[in-house]
């Protein structure tokens, strides 16, 4: 099964084009939606989760349209927002069960099978009694992915999954969603690269509201092998040298500024041509978003 977005466009009042024509084929599997903040991801999310409406264009999700057949696409769409909320002095147990009377699964008996079953898969069956209020921020977003996954869904969407996760909650959440991620449509949006490539075989990234590339990871890199330049500067420097190249990152390294540049020949003495990553992908077409270039 594919999701396919065609031509989408939205504009907020007071005139923000929030998504302009974006047009994308996402196939089963984990699918990686990259993007800085404000580049449009989550106004692409909560149209997809049928909670807002576009000007214009279409979504199929195989035979169904996500934009006129609400009602039969939330039986099949699992969503975790960046944020939600949940009652504090509830356990996990009975958010879960309440949650899956409101996705219809009416017998008690089948709610308390999936409720231990998806306790279980998001390793919570430890503390399915325990107030959910005094969960880890990790412990509530693997909750959240438990509520996602009610009703066996056929497209589960997560936006910014891992944002404030330490290091050890943020692996764990991302097993779980390579776990699911095979036989259904799962979009992990997120501006964290890493996210994207430890899990994901296909990506796009997304800057001021268009779909600036997509591919496999592999493709995507190879695409700038050659022109990403590396080179350590003093920071009394860094303007001079941001005037004269196309600096698309910047990093400090035991305190002194690291660039990398994007071109198609030696910038000048000092610079190192570098093997190019994902984030160097991620670097460049945001910073040509940035600069008015078209996609």
């Amino acid at each position: 099964m594919e999701l396919v977005i065609q031509n989408l466009s939205k504009t907020y009042p007071g005139g923000v084009r929030a998504l302009r024509d974006v047009s994308l084929t996402i196939p089963t599997g984990m699918f990686g939606l990259l993007g800085p903040n404000g580049a449009g991801k989550s106004t692409l999310m909560r149209t997809l989760a049928t909670l807002q409406e576009p000007e214009s264009g279409t979504v199929r999700l195989g035979e169904l349209d996500l934009l006129r057949e609400k009602d039969a696409v939330r039986r099949v769409l699992g969503y975790l927002p960046q944020e939600f909320g949940l009652y504090p002095n509830l356990s996990a147990e009975v958010v879960l069960d309440h949650f899956a009377t409101l996705k219809g699964i009416s017998s008690g008996k089948e709610r308390a099978r999936a409720v231990t079953a998806l306790l279980e898969q998001t390793n919570l069956a430890a503390v399915r009694r325990s107030p959910v209020g005094g969960f880890s921020g990790g412990m509530k977003q693997r909750l959240g992915i438990a509520i996602a996954l009610l009703g066996a869904p056929k497209l589960v969407i997560v936006d910014e999954p891992t944002a404030g996760l330490d290091p050890t909650e943020r692996h764990r959440f991302l097993n779980l969603l390579s776990e699911i991620g095979q036989d259904i449509v799962v979009i992990l949006s997120t501006h964290i690269v890493e996210d994207v490539r430890e899990l994901c075989s296909n990506v796009a990234i997304i800057a001021a509201g268009q779909v600036r590339a997509q591919g496999s990871p592999d493709a995507l890199i190879e695409r700038l092998r050659g022109t990403i330049w590396r080179r350590r500067i003093s920071r009394d420097a860094l303007a001079a040298v941001r005037a004269q190249h196309r600096v698309i990152s910047t990093r400090l390294i035991a305190g002194a500024p690291e660039i990398r540049v994007h071109a198609a020949s030696s910038p000048g003495d000092g610079f190192v041509q570098v093997e190019p990553d994902l984030e160097d992908v991620y670097f460049e077409q945001v910073t040509a978003a940035s600069a008015g270039e078209a996609a």
